[in-house]
């Protein structure tokens, strides 16, 4: 073999699979399953469509998976069962840049008609990569801002924005900051404070981001009422966000029997097709009221709910099939 043959071999483009997806409204479309063997882009689809009152909804979305692990030690992390069998457990691992990029060049060049956001921030805390000799931040943009069909979703706790700081003119790149009430973040976080993470989506909003939030999980902890409220105040006080996603407290098996502590463990005493959860009952208290404290203080109707099941969105007068959570363009 030549080596102009073995260098148009080893820099050919990975296959991009499609397949028919039903959606939560009843259609179907053909949309990206994968692309190559899936370990860098791959629709989630971990979640059946919802059939019964009891099911969560959850609509499918594609993973850029870049990376896996967290720097943070949040109590009831997900990765804790979800990356429980690998040695390296949540510590963070980026991929080969290299393979990245053409997985995504692959992705670029399909001829579907589909816009999609792609989410950064399942396996890894999108901005963990952010103070190496090459910030992921800064890679991964530049690739998006050749296309004008797909947005990058980078979900976080981090406030190292430096980098976002710096680039100029972005149009295809979504910024979801994962918040919660002060006292439960101290308690139950280890992550950049609270303040300190609405001060950094202030800074980006500003300089023209688009910037989500997600206040998830939200938690019934005493007086939960004033504590959420002073969130949203801290919140509104700094920007607006495009839209926010609420959830409540969750927890899969796995995540449960590997978490170090499990004190949050007792909030949970209901189950459903995606864990345990709160009680139907103290959830639907918990989103009623935020969502009528953001229609009532800043007229905010933008709002969604993660994984939740169809029983509280009809309950709170929500159509699910016209679901724009966080992961969705």
């Amino acid at each position: 073999m030549s080596k102009s043959e073995a260098l148009r071999l080893t820099t050919r483009l990975p296959r991009v699979r499609f397949n028919r997806y039903r959606q939560l409204d009843g259609t179907q479309k053909i949309l990206v399953q994968q692309v190559g063997d899936g370990s860098i882009i791959k629709r989630f689809d971990k979640t059946p469509i919802p059939r019964k009152k009891t099911n969560v909804v959850c609509p499918h979305f594609l993973e850029l998976k870049w990376a896996y692990g967290c720097p943070f030690d949040c109590a009831w992390c997900f990765l804790k069962g979800t990356l429980r069998l690998i040695n390296t457990k949540t510590r963070p691992v980026v991929k080969d840049y290299c393979k990245i990029q053409r997985h995504l060049e692959s992705l670029f060049r399909n001829d579907g008609q589909s816009r999609e956001v792609l989410n950064t921030g399942e396996l890894a805390d999108s901005l963990m990569a952010e103070s190496t000799h090459r910030p992921f931040s800064k890679f991964i943009v530049s690739l998006f801002e050749e296309q004008e069909r797909h947005k990058v979703l980078f979900v976080t706790k981090s406030t190292a924005i430096k980098n976002l700081i710096e680039i100029r003119n972005q149009t295809q790149v979504i910024v979801s900051f994962s918040l919660n009430a002060p006292s439960v973040a101290r308690r139950w976080e280890k992550a950049p404070s609270v303040e300190k993470r609405i001060e950094a989506a202030k800074i980006l909003s500003d300089l023209g981001y688009e910037v989500r939030v997600r206040i998830d999980p939200v938690v019934p902890i005493e007086n939960w009422q004033k504590e959420y409220f002073g969130l949203i105040d801290l919140i509104f006080d700094r920007f607006a966000p495009e839209r926010i996603t609420l959830g409540s407290l969750r927890g899969l098996q796995s995540t449960i029997n590997n978490a170090k502590d499990k004190s949050w463990v007792m909030f949970l005493t209901e189950h459903s097709n995606w864990g345990k959860k709160i009680a139907s009952d103290a959830r639907y208290a918990a989103y009623n009221t935020i969502i009528k404290y953001l229609k009532s203080k800043y007229n905010y109707t933008r709002v969604a709910l993660c994984k939740e099941t169809i029983e509280i969105w009809d309950k709170l007068g929500m159509d699910y099939k016209k679901i724009r959570c966080n992961c969705l363009i």
